[in-house]
């Protein structure tokens, strides 16, 4: 038996990045996986048919209520279960943040409607069926940018210190579900590879001296889901940014 054998997991944002690296590492260590994306459906559907029988593809954009109550009946009707959810789906846009006029109210909107209001009603939705597991688990991609101020954007920042706080929270309230988040500094993914300004930034000034990889965003996650007396914890992985910025 693997480690993860029997459990069931959503991973949203699944189809490329940290979501796609935390989808394969838990199928191969034998849960059963959900990936997802917005928009990405043929990336999202070779995966699943990568990881074989145990692992299917459902579209949803989670800032759409009736795309998530979907993802979630979907999930049921192929597994029966929900152990684990990995909040990863995420939006967000480079927009310096002197130029409060840059960040438009669309932008603004777009940001807060995936990366809070999505992540919110999934997790909501979820929670009735977490809470029917052994080990109940949500694990959330917040980000570095939700403890210091900085990130991609001002909007970017507020959002994934939501999300920080949502953890808190959910984690107080939702016992025996483990809430958990992970918040890495900047990682090298296809969403940033063109950001080479940011990465050289962060090589010049992280003590570790390197942009954070998918791998060890998963590593994180794996490390809450093991620890099954850890729950509301804020976990960083910026390879110690935040002890000099």
């Amino acid at each position: 038996m693997s480690e993860f054998s029997g459990k069931v997991a959503i991973i949203t944002g699944s189809s490329s990045g940290i979501g796609e690296a935390i989808a394969r590492r838990l199928s191969a260590l034998g849960a059963s996986v959900v990936i997802n994306s917005a928009s990405s459906v043929e990336a999202g559907e070779k995966l699943a048919a990568e990881l074989g029988e145990n692992a299917i593809y459902v579209q949803a954009d989670i800032s759409d209520k009736a795309a998530v109550e979907n993802l979630i009946a979907a999930t049921l009707a192929r597994f029966g279960k929900l152990d684990i959810l990995v909040n990863n789906a995420g939006w967000t846009t480079l927009v310096p943040h002197h130029d409060l006029d840059a960040l438009t109210d669309e932008i603004f909107a777009r940001t807060f409607a995936v990366n809070v209001t999505g992540t919110w009603m999934l997790t909501k939705a979820a929670m009735p069926h977490l809470k029917k597991s052994d080990d109940g688990n949500v694990i959330t991609i917040t980000s570095v940018a939700g403890v210091r101020p900085m990130g991609s954007s001002v909007a970017y920042s507020m959002t994934k210190a939501a999300l920080n706080q949502m953890t808190l929270l959910l984690a107080k309230s939702c016992a025996p579900v483990r809430v958990n988040a992970v918040a890495p500094g900047l990682v090298a993914t296809p969403w940033t590879k063109d950001w080479k300004e940011q990465h050289e930034s962060i090589k010049g000034m992280a003590p570790l001296a390197r942009s954070a990889t998918p791998d060890d965003c998963v590593e994180a996650a794996l490390g809450l889901l093991r620890t099954r007396y850890a729950t509301g914890q804020i976990f960083v992985v910026d390879g110690g940014l935040t002890l000099v910025r």
